[in-house]
């Protein structure tokens, strides 16, 4: 028997029992599925974590002041004052390394309104060179300058959620927008990042959406502030692309240490060290759902096993007739592992498709990025067809071993 025949003979004995031949498939199609969507959705958070650790910028360590309790505030504010202009001018000059320092302020807001608009956007003070540590694109006008931020200028830039609740369809730059007490100019709109989350664990992503950006000198000289709040709420640093991230960042918290004699009002991010937590979770998830979804396919090759078992006693008397003809046994091997092999093809194309269906589904429904790789799908596919295969070899080797005797006379 040649291979052609053998498949149009197990092609049209798995035709004749279609409901059998169904049955055997499903737990190979529910498991190449199940395999294909559980690791699209682990591709697809992990390209997600890599877009928003790129926001953050992989080459920035930020430094971020501590949300306090009262009595546990006035303690600390004893030794230390906070995040402050002295430690942006000692990381500057202490931090081997460093590119560019930038603080920011956080303001605390009670109205952000224009001639025609209101909004509940944050208002954070940046210095003149932010566009650049976070990578932020402008949609319209500029983005503030050193000059601005050395005279204080009442100037600001929105992001484009900000501007819509401000001005609507209306032309923003120019414009005029109050924040608290004070009128600032609109100099430039930032153009939408595409993101839908503004923070990272606590931190300001780049391009936020609903946030208007004004200079910090501005923040700091015209707007009111908590005595005992830390003058700056963050403090981003820009390392050059040869220094090691987490090595400075070890050097960083020594020296912000000592400014700060010890005081624990500060949190040091790392977002280098935030992608490679986030890889080593997406890891341990792939391997875990990964090996939930094995067992669907293990389910599947018992079951295969099973249906040819029953298979070969049900086609003893044929073996034999088959045998007693000139057939080899290793033509028997090869028409049950052919039978094998194509249950486990149909059955992995039917979990391909399911497997797609289910992605497009989790991304609709629940809102999850996903991911389908090709990796996923050749890994589920080869193994399924590996299952489908071992679980056929031992039906084909028993059926093969069948005495040609002992099987024209089987009833």
């Amino acid at each position: 028997m040649s291979w052609r025949e053998a498949i149009a003979s197990a092609l049209a004995q798995l035709a004749a029992h279609k409901l059998r031949t169904t049955l055997a498939m499903l737990g190979v199609v529910f498991g190449v599925g199940a395999v294909i969507s559980m690791l699209s959705i682990g591709a697809g958070a992990e390209r997600q974590a890599l877009e928003t650790i790129e926001r953050l910028g992989r080459r920035n360590l930020v430094l971020r002041a501590k949300e306090l309790e009262t009595e546990e505030l006035r303690e600390v504010r004893k030794r230390s004052i906070g995040l402050a202009r002295r430690d942006v001018e000692a990381i500057r000059d202490g931090l081997p390394g460093v590119e560019r320092v930038a603080p920011r302020i956080e303001v605390s807001t009670w109205q952000v309104l224009s001639e025609g608009g209101r909004s509940e956007a944050e208002v954070h003070g940046v210095g003149a060179d932010w566009p650049e540590l976070v990578r932020v694109a402008l949609a319209e006008g500029r983005f503030f300058d050193v000059e601005d931020e050395r005279r204080h200028a009442q100037v600001a830039v929105l992001g484009p959620a900000a501007r819509r609740d401000l001005f609507g369809y209306a032309p923003a730059v120019g414009g005029r927008i109050r924040v608290n007490d004070v009128w600032f100019e609109v100099v430039g709109v930032v153009a939408d990042a595409g993101g839908d989350e503004d923070r990272f664990q606590g931190v300001a992503l780049g391009a936020s959406s609903r946030v208007v950006w004004i200079p910090v000198s501005t923040a700091e000289r015209k707007l009111e502030r908590d005595s005992e709040a830390s003058p700056f709420d963050e403090i981003t640093v820009r390392l050059a692309a040869d220094t090691e991230p987490l090595a400075a960042a070890r050097t960083l918290e020594t020296l912000v240490d000592r400014l700060h004699a010890g005081a624990e009002d500060y949190e040091l991010v790392v977002p280098e060290a935030l992608l490679a937590e986030s890889r080593r979770t997406q890891r341990l998830f792939n391997v875990v759902m990964g090996s939930i979804a094995g067992i669907s396919l293990l389910v599947g090759g018992i079951g295969i096993m099973n249906i040819l078992l029953a298979s070969v006693l049900e086609r003893t008397r044929e073996i034999g007739v088959r045998r007693a003809v000139g057939a080899r046994r290793e033509d028997i091997r090869r028409q049950f592992l052919v039978e094998a092999f194509a249950i486990t093809a149909l059955g992995g194309a039917a979990g391909i498709a399911l497997g797609l269906a289910l992605s497009a589904t989790v991304a609709a429904w629940a809102g999850w990025q996903t991911e389908v790789t090709a990796f996923s799908v050749l890994v589920a596919s080869g193994v399924a067809i590996g299952v489908g295969v071992a679980s056929g070899y031992y039906p084909a080797a028993r059926a093969a071993e069948l005495d040609p005797i002992d099987a024209l006379r089987y009833e």
